[in-house]
Formats: structure tokens, C-alpha cells, sequence
């Protein structure tokens, strides 16, 4: 009887083992399809050096129903694996050794669909619509001709996005640089003469207005105190004829000497 727990356990433990094994090379292949194939399927832009961040891709992944469990340390097992070789992590990045895919950011694309989308967050609405979009220091704006991507782009970093068309074909025609990356499309920015959307809601309209009205100044007194002193009020002196930057009025000898010969009179 002992004996055979035993090769129960020893049996769960090996099938334990190969299913973690199987898991950790199932997700090897996805990373390895991610970053050196389809990262625009995913809706994922690489840097130059075609890596991603951790944070990016973490999230791209959880957007897969079946894999939604994946942390940075299942990342980690399989870099540790036998597929360390074929990707490479500096830092918070990632990337693939060997990448099929091609991001070229010298040539425009001549072929444009007439609308792209892309998001941008809730705060951000009622600027863009005035002033347009325009890519963060080093980064492009991405575009989609599917607005359920933009959606899911949109999603990582809000969690009710602003959708935006862009009319595409109009703003390649003005002069405007946009670029093909697989699906996906990017431009460092888009003027707001090409941007239709949701209209800004009056009360971010009247917040905008409030932050743009220059603030009251008010007359600020002495900013210490030290002990033993207080603040002269001009209005409660008792002697009225001590006013006007401390020169003293004409005939204040006289009628101070009235009002001692008042007080003299009265006793």
C-alpha cells in the first residue's frame, strides 16, 4: 500500500512537471511570435532596437484569454529555458533575437486606408481637439484601421478611452507623415484639421476655461512674526491727524491744543 502512494506521488510529481514544462514552452513560442513576427499584431511598436517594454507586453498578453495568469516571472522561466537564446532582456526591456519583421520610419506609406483610428485618455479629450495630436518625446502615434485594436491600444492606459478617427488619406495629402508597421500605422503627429470625434463634454470645457483664467492676486502682508510684535491698522488709529506716509497735517499744533483745552475745561 505504501508502495503504491508512493508511485502515485512520484507519477503527480513527473505529470506536474511536464505540464509546467509544456506551459513554459508554449509561452517560449508565443513571446518568440510576439516579438520576432507579429508584435503589430498584438498592437505592440517596438523601439529601434526592437524592443518592448515588460509592462507593454504583459498586457498584450493578458489580453489572450489563456494566458492571462502570465507574470514577468513566467517571463523570466522561460529565458531561463531553452529559448533564453532567442530572446534578450536589458533593464525593463525585452526583445527577439531574430525578427521577420521590418519598421521603417523613412519612407511614408502611399497607400492609406481613408480612416485610421487611435485613443487618447478622458483628460487629455478636450486638448487634442483644439490643439491635435502629437506623438510623446521619441515615440509615434499609433493608428489603426480596426477600431476594436485602437480600442484594446486604448485600454492599457485608460479604462474608458476616447476613440478618435483620423482621416487619413486627406492628411497624407497635406503633408502629413504616416507610416505602415504591419496592421498598424504611425505618425509623430496629426494636426486637428484631421481629427473627428466624440464632442468634449461641458463640464471638461468649463474646467479648461477655469484652469485658463489668471489667478487673483491679493496683497499679502509680512510672510513671519517674531514675538512681541503685531500689524499696524492705519484705520483704527486713534490719533486721526497721523495719516498720509507719517507727515504730519497742517495745524495738528492747533487742534491738539483745542482738544486740551476741552478736556481741561470739562474738569
Amino acid at each position: 500500500m505504501v508502495g503504491q502512494l508512493k508511485k502515485r506521488e512520484l507519477r503527480g510529481l513527473i505529470l506536474g512537471k511536464r505540464h509546467h514544462q509544456i506551459r513554459t514552452d508554449s509561452l517560449g513560442r508565443l513571446l518568440g511570435y510576439m516579438l520576432g513576427h507579429r508584435p503589430d499584431e498584438f498592437g505592440l511598436v517596438p523601439d529601434s532596437e526592437g524592443f518592448v517594454t515588460y509592462k507593454d507586453l504583459v498586457q498584450a498578453i493578458h489580453e489572450e484569454d489563456e494566458w492571462r495568469y502570465v507574470r514577468r516571472s513566467h517571463i523570466n522561466e522561460v529565458m531561463l529555458s531553452g529559448d533564453r537564446s532567442h530572446l534578450q532582456s536589458v533593464d525593463e526591456r525585452i526583445r527577439s533575437v531574430e525578427r521577420r519583421w521590418e519598421l521603417d520610419l523613412h519612407n511614408p506609406s502611399r497607400a492609406l486606408p481613408k480612416l485610421l483610428f487611435t485613443t487618447v485618455r478622458r483628460t487629455a479629450h478636450p486638448v487634442v481637439m483644439e490643439k491635435g495630436l502629437k506623438g510623446a518625446a521619441g515615440k509615434y502615434l499609433v493608428l489603426s484601421p480596426v477600431k476594436d485594436m485602437a480600442l484594446r491600444i486604448g485600454l492599457r492606459r485608460d479604462q474608458a478611452p476616447v476613440v478618435l478617427e483620423v482621416l487619413a488619406d486627406a492628411a497624407r495629402d497635406q503633408g502629413v507623415l504616416i507610416f505602415s508597421f504591419g496592421d498598424l500605422f504611425l505618425s509623430p503627429e496629426i494636426p486637428v484639421r484631421f481629427i473627428a470625434g466624440p464632442p468634449v463634454p461641458k463640464e471638461a470645457l468649463e474646467r479648461g476655461k477655469e484652469k485658463g483664467k489668471p489667478a487673483e492676486k491679493t496683497a499679502k502682508g509680512p510672510s513671519f512674526r517674531t514675538p512681541g510684535t503685531f500689524i499696524l491698522d492705519p484705520s483704527r488709529d486713534p490719533d486721526p491727524f497721523r495719516r498720509a506716509k507719517g507727515k504730519k497735517q497742517k495745524g495738528w499744533k492747533e487742534a491738539a491744543r483745542k482738544m486740551r483745552k476741552g478736556k481741561r475745561g470739562m474738569g
